[in-house]
């Protein structure tokens, strides 16, 4: 991946070394720059990653110093010297920073395989430093903690993740075993027997661990395995820990709330039910849901003939409620439905369900509710007896009653048979026409504006909002006379009129 073009500066005469060297080609990802001088020279030395010295016509001392005084860190040195300069050049300590010396007379041959061999050796050293480069680039960018150790445990390497979790530097690190590391008295007597397992068994080894880490104990799933010598021995372990401390905390409040859900499942008296669509298994069931459907066990439910629907329900109401549940198609699709359940003791209730489609794992499933709505649906039938008792009542005690809808100004006539004015309320008509029509066909004039403000339909809806009646006197002219007569408003629920106020007068 990496290319590399490498800086090569010739010193001394020109001469036919120098001239096969620039011949030969570069290897794969890198490129030759030459430069050239007869003598050394600090400038060109400096650029260099590679420098070529001919010492036949210089001085060798004065020659090597200057390269490598002015060369650049890790700029490598090579000498063309007969034997005789050899010889000197070995004898002093400069040797040592020499990388090769060739000596010459040198052939072709000889020339392009040393040169060769430097080249591949260069490789090399570069082709170490990339792979070198991908392992630190890859364990120090991870959130996960990463080690190598020897077989005695103690660690050779270790990543950055590593070093903030038990806040250290590399240097304090490596060379080090886990108790002085970890800050703990002695080495964990599970982590060494896990790594002696690796080494014995050389298999991957997946352990959870919990260590102490300042004041705090983390939980770390950990994966360790085998690293072998060049002759195939095992010579240690390398280990990849990934912190789950908050996942293991999700997990005891994920089963905390599951426990919790369940239990307020199984006592609330709301039924619950969740059930797949194909072959109708109930997945779950709450024992408010058994008692509302009219069994004691899921099994007894299952056993009746469960499919979809609950054989319990009457036949009335089945076509209905599976209908119902058929028409919801995809996630999140919903609907509310009221049926009828019949127990085998032959108790009736009424059931208000709700019902939604989730998916899970690619699955589509029934989710439902089940309200008992008997004693509400008992009471709403009693208001309505109540009220319409009520309206018949104010039939047989007043000459005209009138039924009107709070909130449209709709108005049903019930009873209109005296004094003339119930052609003024015929059939279905608006009750502020109609009350102005009756106000000024036959209210004495005195009280034509009062009833005007009492009979407006916000007055009234005012009035009964502080009560149940609110009633009202006025004079109407009849056959010539003044007769006194009450309009009383009370509010009530009829059957088919919806929710309003009656009228009598």
């Amino acid at each position: 991946m990496y290319t590399c073009c490498l800086q090569i500066y010739i010193s001394g005469h020109p001469n036919h070394t120098f001239d096969v060297i620039k011949r030969m080609p570069s290897l794969v990802n890198f490129t030759h720059i030459f430069s050239e001088s007869d003598e050394a020279e600090a400038a060109l030395a400096a650029k260099a990653d590679l420098i070529i010295a001919d010492l036949s016509a210089a001085d060798p001392y004065q020659t090597v110093q200057t390269l490598q005084q002015n060369r650049r860190d890790k700029a490598q040195i090579i000498l063309l010297a007969d034997k005789k300069q050899t010889q000197l050049l070995c004898s002093n300590p400069v040797i040592k920073e020499i990388t090769d010396i060739w000596i010459t007379p040198i052939s072709d041959d000889e020339i392009r395989f040393r040169f060769l061999r430097w080249q591949q050796t260069c490789k090399m050293s570069l082709d170490f430093w990339q792979t070198s480069h991908y392992l630190e680039a890859t364990i120090n960018n991870v959130p996960n903690l990463i080690w190598y150790k020897d077989k005695d445990g103690v660690h050779e390497k270790v990543n950055d993740s590593f070093c903030k979790a038990v806040n250290k530097t590399k240097q304090q690190v490596e060379g080090r075993r886990h108790a002085y590391i970890w800050d703990v008295e002695e080495d964990d007597p599970t982590c060494i027997e896990s790594e002696h397992q690796v080494m014995s068994r050389e298999q991957t080894l997946i352990t959870e661990e919990t260590i102490k880490a300042g004041n705090e104990l983390r939980t770390l799933m950990c994966y360790k395995s085998p690293l072998y010598n060049y002759d195939g021995t095992v010579m240690g372990t390398v280990g990849v820990a990934i912190d789950v401390t908050k996942e293991r905390a999700y997990e005891q409040e994920i089963v905390k709330k599951n426990q919790d859900l369940e239990t307020l499942l199984a006592t609330m008296d709301c039924g619950v039910m969740r059930h797949t669509l194909d072959d109708s298994r109930i997945l779950t069931i709450n024992n408010a849901a058994l008692k509302i459907l009219g069994y004691e066990t899921t099994e007894d439910l299952m056993a009746d003939g469960f499919d979809l629907i609950a054989a319990s329900v009457m036949e009335e109401d089945r076509h209905h409620l599976r209908s119902s549940i058929r028409m919801l198609k995809k996630a999140g699709d919903t609907v509310n439905v009221e049926y009828r359940v019949k127990h085998k003791d032959g108790e009736i209730l009424h059931v208000i369900g709700s019902i939604k489609l989730y998916e899970e794992k690619g699955e589509l499933y029934c989710q439902r509710f089940l309200v008992d709505c008997t004693e509400q649906k008992l009471q709403d039938k009693k208001n309505e007896r109540m009220q319409m008792e009520l309206i018949q009542a104010l039939s047989r005690d007043f000459t005209l009653v009138c039924f009107i809808e709070s909130e449209t100004g709709a108005m049903v006539t019930v009873r209109a048979n005296t004094f003339g004015s119930g052609s003024v309320f015929d059939g279905q008509v608006s009750f502020s026409e109609s009350m102005e029509r009756y106000i000024q066909n036959v209210v004495y004039e005195e009280d034509r504006e009062m009833m005007r403000q009492f009979i407006s339909l916000d007055t009234l809806n005012e009035k009964l909002a502080e009560g149940k009646s609110f009633s009202v006197n006025y004079r109407k002219y009849v056959n010539g006379e003044i007769v006194y007569f009450q309009m009383k408003a009370v509010s009530a629920t009829a059957n088919d009129a919806g929710t309003g106020i009656v009228l009598g007068f």
